[in-house]
């Protein structure tokens, strides 16, 4: 038995009923869209005129007043990361290492990812360091190393830990963080440096050697004393 034909389909029919249904929504959606697009055209505009600006400014300062009116003008931008860096530099620059790593501190909760963060955390240990607080100083640049191991940093962060050690006369744990150096990282410029030291450092338990004893001649074999000859004999100098 012969099947009947499928209905015949008029697709611009179709498609012209659907357009005419659902007009409003489709001009609603191309609105949003729009608006969208325009929107985040001019952000990007924007940002990049304000991310052009806070260079420019940033590249003009000069003064820790300077690189603080660039973050405040400026916050969240690159500009403002590179200027809290700035602005604790010249902090140090004035012996202000409290000021310095306060600095520092505000760059590493707001930039966390920023590429220089292991670089603003050597900046606080070397404050800290100046300051006198050698324990936090040798605890800070421990934590670099182990937080931070593939990072160019990390070599120095060991060598600043054996130049505390060194200080603190525990010469046992200094050798061996300059081997440590050799071995991790046997390419980098501090494997040199960290050669040198070891050369300089001795073993806290090796005994220094005693100076060699005084040579003495057997008692048989020694000049007799000089005493007054017998009463009597003749004087060796006299004929």
């Amino acid at each position: 038995m012969p099947t009947a034909p499928p209905p015949s389909r008029d697709v611009a029919l179709e498609t012209r009923f659907f357009l005419e249904r659902f007009k409003k929504e489709i001009i609603s959606v191309v609105i949003v869209a729009l608006v969208a697009v325009i929107a985040f055209t001019g952000y990007r505009y924007y940002s990049d005129r304000r991310a052009a600006a806070a260079s420019a400014s940033l590249a003009s300062a000069k003064t820790a007043q300077e690189y603080q009116q660039v973050i405040d003008r400026y916050p969240n931008t690159a500009a403002a990361a590179d200027a809290y860096l700035l602005l604790a530099e010249a902090l140090r620059s004035e012996n202000k290492f409290a000021e310095a790593n306060r600095a520092l501190q505000v760059f590493i909760d707001k930039f966390p990812q920023n590429e220089f963060m292991s670089t603003a955390r050597m900046a606080m240990a070397a404050n800290l360091e100046s300051m006198g607080k050698s324990d936090e100083a040798l605890a800070a640049y421990q934590q670099i190393a182990t937080t931070y191991p593939n990072s160019y940093n990390a070599p120095l962060a060991l060598l600043s830990q054996v130049f505390i050690l060194k200080g603190k006369n525990r010469s046992d744990e200094a050798r061996r963080i300059c081997e440590t150096i050799l071995t991790q990282y046997r390419t980098s410029f501090w494997a040199g440096e960290a050669m040198q030291e070891l050369r300089l450092l001795k073993p806290s338990g090796t005994p220094v050697p005693a100076a060699p004893p005084t040579a003495t001649v057997p008692p048989l074999l020694a000049p007799p004393a000089s005493a007054p000859a017998p009463q009597g004999a003749p004087s060796p100098n006299k004929p």
